[in-house]
Order: C-alpha cells, then sequence, then structure tokens
C-alpha cells in the first residue's frame, strides 16, 4: 500500500529526564523532565497514535489487529518493535534486560529485550555503561551483594554517530548528557541493577537482584563486538548497522537523493537531523513513520539523517 503511517509520539517523565526533546527536536514535551519520545510504539504502556491520512487516529496496536496487510500478515501477536528517542539528562539506571525464553517464563508471556543505541549527541569523552568485568557467575553474583559497583562495571567511551547494539544479558546504561536513538524489541521488561542509591520521594528505586543475576550473560561480550562507529559511512545509500534476531538497521545520511525499494514486512524511519521530502511528503527532524508491505519504490531527498528499522 503507497499510503504512509505518520505517527504522532508518546511522551515518559524520568527522573533523570531533560528538556533537549523540547529544545533540539521542537516537541511539546509535558515538563523539563521528560526522557523518552516513544516515536513508534505499540505497547500498551504508550500508544502511537496516526496523525493523518486514511487511518488518523488509529493507534498503531490496533492497526496491527484490524490491517494486518499493512505489515505483511506477520505471524505475531503483537507489533514487533518500540522506537524511542533518550533524553538523558542525568545517569540511567544500570539495567539488564531478559531474552524472550526469560521473560515469557516469568513475565507473563511478555516479549525480551534486545535493543540498539544510535548515539544522536553527547558531551565529549562522555560514557556509557556496557557490560561488566566478572569472569564467572559466582564472581558476577559476589561483587553485586557486595556492592563492588566500580568493579563490576565496564564503562565505554562513545561518540556522536557511534551505534551499539545491547543483546538481553548485556549490563548497560545510558550516561547524562545523552540523546540517543534506541530500536528495541515491543518490551518494557528492565532489571535495575544499580540506581546509585537514588531516592524519589525518600525512598530508594526497586532492585531487581535476583533477577539480573538469572539473566546477565557471563563473561560479556567485548566491546569491539558491540559498538562501531557510522561517521565515515557513505552518503545517500542504505548503510545497515546490524541485522539480528529481532531486527535489522539502518543508517540513511541523505545530503541529495536517494532510492530504494520498500521490501520488507514493513518500514520504521526516523527522522534525526534535518529535513527533506518523502515521495512528495515534506519530513523534519522529529518526524516518525512507517511505510507499510508492498509499498515499493522510495525517493527521499534533502539533508537529513534517517534511522530506519524492520524484521527479518
Amino acid at each position: 500500500m503507497r499510503t504512509i503511517l505518520f505517527l504522532n509520539p508518546v511522551f515518559k517523565q524520568m527522573v533523570w529526564g531533560g528538556n533537549q526533546l523540547g529544545d533540539k527536536f521542537g516537541y511539546a514535551i509535558p515538563g523539563d523532565d521528560t526522557g523518552e519520545c516513544w516515536g513508534v510504539s505499540a505497547h500498551p504502556n504508550g500508544k502511537s497514535i496516526v496523525r493523518e491520512g486514511l487511518f488518523k487516529d488509529k493507534t498503531l496496536s490496533q492497526l496491527w489487529r484490524e490491517n494486518p496487510e499493512l505489515f505483511g500478515n506477520i505471524d505475531l501477536q503483537y507489533f514487533p518493535l518500540l522506537t524511542k528517542i533518550i533524553d538523558a539528562k542525568g545517569d540511567c539506571s544500570v539495567q539488564v534486560h531478559p531474552g524472550d525464553e526469560y521473560a515469557r517464563e516469568h513475565e507473563n508471556g511478555s516479549l525480551g529485550k534486545t535493543e540498539c543505541w544510535y548515539i544522536i549527541d553527547c558531551e565529549e569523552d562522555a560514557a556509557i555503561v556496557l557490560g561488566h568485568n566478572a569472569r564467572s557467575k559466582e564472581e558476577l553474583t559476589s561483587m553485586i551483594e557486595q556492592k563492588k559497583w566500580n568493579d563490576l562495571i565496564r564503562e565505554v567511551i562513545v561518540k556522536p554517530g557511534d551505534f551499539i547494539q545491547v543483546d538481553s544479558g548485556m549490563v548497560h546504561a545510558i550516561r547524562g548528557g545523552m540523546m540517543v536513538l534506541e530500536t528495541q524489541q515491543n518490551s518494557d521488561i528492565t532489571y535495575r541493577v544499580y540506581d546509585y542509591g537514588r531516592k524519589i520521594d525518600g525512598k530508594e528505586r526497586e532492585l531487581h537482584i535476583k533477577q539480573s543475576i538469572d539473566v546477565i550473560t557471563v563473561p560479556a561480550p567485548s566491546v569491539e563486538e558491540s559498538v562501531k562507529s557510522t561517521v565515515h559511512m557513505p552518503k545517500n545509500r542504505m548503510n545497515e548497522l546490524i541485522s539480528c534476531h529481532s531486527y535489522v538497521v539502518w543508517k540513511l545520511d541523505i545530503t541529495e537523493k536517494l532510492t530504494f525499494e520498500q521490501s520488507h514486512p514493513f518500514m520504521i524511519m526516523s527522522v534525526i537531523e534535518g529535513e527533506g521530502e518523502i515521495d512528495g511528503h515534506k519530513i523534519k527532524k522529529g518526524d516518525h513513520f512507517i511505510l507499510p508491505d508492498g509499498y515499493g519504490h522510495v525517493d527521499l531527498q534533502g539533508d537529513m539523517v534517517i534511522i530506519a528499522s524492520s524484521v527479518k
């Protein structure tokens, strides 16, 4: 179908959130503690709504149920992906996500959560938490129980344009002063390992130590396996960043024109920089949309950066 599903985002206020989603993306955010923009979501905790056209005012989850042909009639109960822009003014908690099997068994049949990050912006010498230094499950358990966080947690310096794959089982955290485009499985299951002793209304946030120890991968994957720079990738083409069991993700750095065939069950697109056109429709930084199954030939032109995703 040749229609484009433009979506209105959903915003989440967080203890670590800021105001950059308003200042840099022009969104009407609910407050100066807005941590997440759920740009494409069919999750019950935040449902994107089609903003215009044939399916105006329908939720993405409604379309998934009522118009499965838009998504290639994929045999899945839920729309499989969720796309976010994250504004971390403060440090996000150190956390880990379960895989599908563990989540199915322990989280009421939920999907697990594999995710990936594209660093839109960050301060110089900014670091993320990615992985850990424990060599065995016993050492991991001991370090967590003894709260040896500095010894356990592995920090990695990142720059704008870095792309990070965060498999289920990987300890991770986004640090303050960072904006990230996240592509993830459609799941909201997070196990908090450590939260810096932060208190909200006098109480520390709940930790999930048992579940975390259950699901953390030991030893952690190497930094080289998990982080790549995209800054020197060719312009005006589809650059594949990752292809895994959960998703395929591309970067499109458009300075003139790009044409391709949309031959996937659907393709999510998020404009993270600049502006331009897609098949005569004007698009700009902050727009999120889906090209449905059978969309076919795509003409993009302008000066913009797009992160796109689909399933295999």
